[in-house]
């Protein structure tokens, strides 16, 4: 056994549980094929321009990446019209996470983030020796207010997922934006917008003009959504030069592989697969809502490719039954006596087999 004593930080951090694999879940379960929706991707794939860019580029395997993935963050400067020292470009927007605790987090410093949201806001804040603190959501969406209540002279940045995972919800674009007002200059604010494309309430705010005012800024976008790179992880930060400038400093050298800045770059010029996808997603979420309800469940209004459902606690194991049947959702524990459950929206086909087993479980 390994005697060697780990950092206290790391022994109480639990580890990110990803479950069985899809073959040891058809294998156990004798499924002819399993439904992924648990895990908020793009079900209508990625733009045919990506695969055509990526077999061009088997020819430059034996080179190192960009290190610096210029063209790709030339592209998104063009795409946002800010400087090229405004982004970030990381190995999925994870990284970006990581890359902001460790540059900025010391031991007992602390983080302010919502308690039912993204889980690696609070592992990579413990892992730098930070306090995470939780704010209760308020009816699925951040509590701004309490959030603001709770930062003190240790806080060191702030994490908002908008719109929020798992829940789907937004803030109010008049709430955020005196929420960003509000909040001292030496803290960071940390936008996650991973499900930004997927948006179109008008409540919504648009954050990247913000970055001329606000230098302790930062937002997150990825291209493991809406682009369906999930398998690839490109994400990226905008933010003040130099906080930029400081993230570069402790980020790997080669942290994006070459195939992964082909695959993105060539993502961002298909904008018609993403209106398609974006259109298409917002007509199934709001048919997966409404018979969701007729079938007893709550939800939340969504503004991304999941929808947070939840009711008391019955008889039926709605998670199991599911995946017995072909299909994996992302159970959600809130305590209490509710179950409650994030769910990825499919394609029709997709959609109408979840819902007839759901149905079958009757609201009781």
């Amino acid at each position: 056994m390994n005697k060697v004593k780990i950092r206290p930080q790391i022994e109480s951090i639990a580890p990110y549980m990803l479950g069985k694999s899809e073959k040891e879940v058809i294998e156990q379960y004798r499924l002819s094929r399993l439904r992924k929706m648990a895990d908020n991707e793009n079900v209508y794939g990625c733009s045919a321009a990506v695969p055509a860019a990526i077999t061009t580029g088997l020819q430059t395997l034996n080179y190192y990446p960009d290190g610096m993935v210029a063209t790709l963050t030339g592209k998104l400067a063009s795409l946002y019209s800010i400087s090229t020292n405004n982004i970030v470009v990381g190995n999925g927007s994870e990284e970006m996470i990581r890359l902001l605790t460790r540059a900025y987090i010391n031991n007992g410093d602390e983080a302010v983030m919502a308690d039912l949201t993204f889980p690696r806001y609070f592992t990579n804040v413990a892992i730098e020796g930070g306090r995470p603190v939780q704010v209760p959501l308020l009816d699925g969406v951040h509590d701004l207010q309490a959030m603001i209540k709770a930062c003190t002279e240790r806080t060191k940045m702030v994490f908002i997922c908008n719109p929020n995972n798992p829940t789907g919800t937004i803030v109010k674009k008049d709430e955020l934006l005196d929420f960003i007002e509000n909040i001292p200059a030496h803290i960071l604010i940390v936008l996650d917008e991973a499900y930004y494309e997927y948006v179109s309430e008008q409540e919504f705010l648009e954050t990247v003009p913000l970055l001329d005012v606000f230098p302790n800024l930062v937002i997150l976008r990825t291209f493991s959504k809406i682009y369906g790179l999930a398998a690839l992880r490109v994400g990226y930060g905008l933010m003040d030069s130099g906080t930029a400038a400081q993230l570069k400093k402790v980020k790997d050298v080669f942290n994006v592989n070459g195939l992964a800045q082909i695959a993105a770059c060539a993502a961002l010029e298909d904008q018609a697969f993403i209106s398609d996808s974006k259109e298409k997603n917002r007509i199934e979420r709001d048919f997966v809502r409404t018979e969701l309800e007729k079938s007893g469940f709550l939800t939340y209004p969504s503004e991304t490719n999941f929808l947070f459902f939840y009711r008391s606690v019955r008889g039926a194991n709605v998670a199991m039954t599911l995946l017995e049947n072909g299909i994996s959702v992302r159970p959600v524990h809130v305590g209490g006596n509710v179950e409650a459950f994030r769910m990825t929206i499919g394609t029709r086909e997709d959609n109408q087999h979840v819902l007839s087993i759901i149905s079958g479980l009757g609201a009781g």
